[in-house]
């Protein structure tokens, strides 16, 4: 089922690619069941993943799959211009793009790509926000909390 499942400071990551790009990354709770990487891919993902782990401010260049509607690729396009340590709110990010908060949230949610696009570093202008499509989920906004904590953003 994935080509790669690492250990992470919060539970897993699982790595699923085709035959050229990553197709997905997931967060999986501690239960999951390592998997070593089963390709030259998958140990280049899981080696970068690893590194941004160690160093908040390691980058990363993995070939992704093209994946999404246009909107969310604007999206996660902007996204990715967020560098590590800042934040912005749904509704920053929204009017940055020529959008609306709630649409910008769906797209963070949906993303295929988490640590690669930092949706992370999205919040809601009231508090943390959901993640992952998982508002309401802890496993999911104790991974942000942890990645906001790590990239030396705190919060509660």
């Amino acid at each position: 089922m994935f080509n790669a499942v690492i250990d992470a400071p919060f539970g897993k990551v699982g790595i699923r690619h085709d035959a050229q790009t990553v197709r997905e990354i997931v967060y999986l709770p501690e239960s999951a069941r390592n998997v070593a990487p089963d390709t030259p891919l998958a140990k280049q993902a899981a080696q970068q993943i690893e590194r941004y782990l160690e160093r908040a401010s390691a980058a990363f260049d993995l070939p992704l799959a093209s994946v999404g509607t246009a909107f969310q690729r604007r999206v996660w396009a902007a996204i990715n211009e967020i560098p590590p340590g800042v934040v912005l709110t749904y509704g920053q990010l929204a009017r940055q793009i020529g959008s609306v908060p709630r649409a910008v949230g769906q797209a963070c949610g949906s993303n295929y790509f988490p640590l690669v696009i930092p949706c992370h570093r999205v919040v809601s202008s009231s508090g943390l926000g959901g993640f992952a499509h998982h508002a309401d989920d802890d496993f999911f906004r104790n991974v942000k909390r942890w990645l906001l904590a790590h990239e030396g953003v705190p919060y509660a």
